[in-house]
This record gives C-alpha cells, structure tokens and sequence, in this order.
C-alpha cells in the first residue's frame, strides 16, 4: 500500500509537474531533458528524481491530468438536453480550455503529432469510446430534424480544430490580430455564429 505524500511532497510534485509542462509544451517528449525540468522547478535532478523515476513517469503523469480534462466537455454534453444549446455549450467549454490550458493543449499537440506513443492505448479506447458515443447522440438530433445532418464524428473534429487552435497558435493569432483583441471573446462570438447558422434544421 502506497503512503500518502506529505504537504510538502505534494507541494513538490506539483512544482514539478507544472515545470515539466512548461517543458513539454516548449520542446515536446524529446527535446525535454530532466535537467531542464528540475532547473525550471528550482529543485536538484536527484530530488526531482525522488518524486518521478524518469522523464517517462513525469510525462505519463502529466498525459493522465491532461486527459481527464481534455474529456470532460464531451462527457458534459447531455443527450436529453436542447441539441442546440448542448452543442453550443461543448464549443464554449472547448474554447474556454484552450484560453485557461495552453500548455496542456500544446503538450498534447506535441504527442499527437509524433504519432501519440504513449497515448495511442488512452486514443484507441476511452477516447474513441467517448467521441462513438456522443457521435451516435448526435446523429439521434440529427435523425430527429432537430439540427441540420453532417457527418457526426467530423463535426466534433471541427470543434476541436476551431477551438484548440486559439492555444496551439496563440503566438499567430495575436500577431495577426493585433493589439487591442482578445482572441477568445472574438473566437467566442464568431464560433457561436458559425455553428449555428451550420447546425440550424433545413425547413421540410
């Protein structure tokens, strides 16, 4: 049975996992060096070693933190609500991750684009499972006449396109806004038009 971790242990791994981030999200898995994680923490590589045996366990501990986030907006969609109003939702709670989550976002960016190694078996099972299933409630609305009939499965990959880059792209997008934006707000409104105007049910 495992010990529970002191305050200050807790502390720590939190530090470091927050270092390791910022280190993830700048360099990927392997431009990352634990040194460079513990010189972002402020702790000794044999401390930072103390907590996560490898750079491997760090990332993996960062990758099941981001996952249960990175879920939860789809899991929220619920299947008795207003079709509208519920998908309309998931794109606010998906833009709001990418406001308050850039990192986690780039960090998981990173694996995807060197072939999710160490996520494939997360991607393949409970991710696939969640994105089969909400699919299906979807084309249920879409069956219905409640909102206009696309491919279901492609519409939530739009969601995640138009929303996720705000965070992988955060530097284009203020360079070519501007100052004096706020990308999110503008994002917000112009996500809510598209969407709607995509999604409204075509007159019989």
């Amino acid at each position: 049975m495992t010990k529970p971790q002191t305050r200050i242990q807790a502390r720590n791994s939190d530090v470091i996992l927050d270092a390791a981030l910022d280190v993830f999200s700048q360099h990927g898995f392997r431009g990352a060096t634990l040194d460079q994680i513990a010189d972002v923490a402020g702790l000794s590589k044999p401390n930072l070693l103390y907590y996560f045996p490898s750079k491997e366990a760090v990332h993996s501990a960062l990758l099941g933190q981001l996952l249960c986030n990175w879920l939860d907006p789809l899991r929220a969609m619920n299947p008795d609500g207003e079709p509208m109003v519920e998908i309309m939702a998931y794109v606010r709670r998906k833009l709001e991750l990418s406001r308050d989550f850039p990192r986690e976002s780039r960090l998981f960016a990173n694996e995807m684009l060197q072939g999710a190694p160490r996520m494939r078996a997360v991607i393949e099972g409970d991710l696939k499972t969640l994105v089969d299933e909400k699919a299906a409630v979807l084309q249920l609305w879409m069956d219905q006449g409640r909102i206009a009939r696309l491919p279901p499965v492609h519409l939530i990959f739009s969601i995640w396109a138009m929303t996720q880059h705000y965070a992988d792209f955060d530097v284009q997008v203020r360079a070519v806004l501007g100052a004096g934006h706020d990308p999110f707000t503008e994002a917000g409104e112009f996500l809510e038009t598209l969407f709607t105007k995509l999604l409204a049910p075509q007159p019989i």
